[in-house]
């Protein structure tokens, strides 16, 4: 239980629920919607109840329903909203708030009961597009603001690894369907940020491609492996913190050089890290860059 944060500030209640700070306040001074608690030393602070209630505010706030008839309702009323709300809307409409409040409490068994609320309904790679990565992009502006530390951070991204990893198994029993190309997919040495990597690794299975996953921190010499075993191979790396001694037009060019030069191969490229990276003026028919992760798919 200690590593449960029970008290929050309202700038923590902002970050989590989408409401700015001015508004908390007009609704905790009109309507008497929260009822803030204080330290020894005066200082304003808000408890897990208030925290749970914005939450719930916020989804039926956020559906068209007006201030003053959400705070008219009592807490049972309100929880009644809100299942009916998800019952109508469909279960990932309150999924971003559960996971938010398991990701807080290191909550496993509150993430898995929202997850399996969510896979028997839709699918994984519905999961995984509409819900983990807008979460994962909440979570990654909580951690700038810190509203919540790396270990939460850590937390929540191995538990979404997890399933990723268990759909994934499930197309490693099927053949593959498509002939040719074989994609090798590695991360840059001192390269930890996988979960982007991971989740093509399965959409390329699930597309029926041969998909070969060789993970974190692979050196590039590393690679000449693989262009042993497999003809006509397409590298896929993801960059999202390296290359940080170099600059990614240096690290493209190595790996050209090394590895692709005089051969059939080539590299397709994406991940944060190419914002600090002109790739109009890159050319180069081997290498490929993408924008995101939903134009590399729509190629598949």
């Amino acid at each position: 239980m200690n590593n449960i944060k029970t008290e929050f500030t309202i700038k923590d209640l902002e970050n989590f629920s989408g409401i700015k700070a001015h508004t908390i306040r007009i609704w905790e001074k009109r309507y008497n919607l929260f009822q803030p608690k204080r330290t020894d030393s005066n200082i304003r602070y808000y408890d897990m109840n208030s925290m749970l209630k914005l939450l719930n505010v916020s989804l039926l706030y956020n559906n068209g329903l007006k201030i003053s008839k959400i705070a008219s309702l009592s807490n049972d009323k309100m929880e009644l909203s809100v299942k009916e709300l998800v019952f109508k809307e469909g279960f990932e409409s309150k999924a971003l708030n559960s996971f938010k409040l398991a990701t807080l409490n290191f909550d496993e068994g509150l993430f898995n009961q929202t997850y399996n609320g969510l896979i028997s309904q839709i699918s994984f790679r519905t999961i995984f597009t509409e819900v983990f990565i807008p979460f994962l992009n909440e979570i990654g502006i909580l951690w700038q603001v810190q509203s919540i530390t790396p270990a939460h951070e850590h937390f929540i991204t191995n538990l979404i690894k997890q399933k990723i990893l268990i759909n994934t198994e499930k197309l490693q029993f099927l053949q593959p369907n498509k002939n040719g190309r074989k994609f090798v997919l590695y991360l840059p040495m001192h390269e930890i940020h996988e979960l982007g990597l991971l989740y093509l690794h399965f959409e390329l299975l699930f597309h029926g491609y041969h998909s070969v996953y060789l993970g974190q921190s692979v050196p590039v010499e590393n690679l000449n492996d693989l262009q042993k075993v497999f003809d006509e191979v397409c590298f896929l790396t993801y960059l999202t913190v390296e290359p940080s001694k170099e600059t990614v037009e240096e690290y493209l060019q190595q790996v050209y050089s090394e590895i692709l030069k005089d051969t059939n191969d080539s590299l397709w490229v994406l991940g944060s890290k190419l914002a600090q990276f002109d790739s109009d003026s890159f050319k180069n028919d081997q290498i490929k860059i993408f924008k995101s992760p939903f134009e590399l798919l729509n190629i598949l």
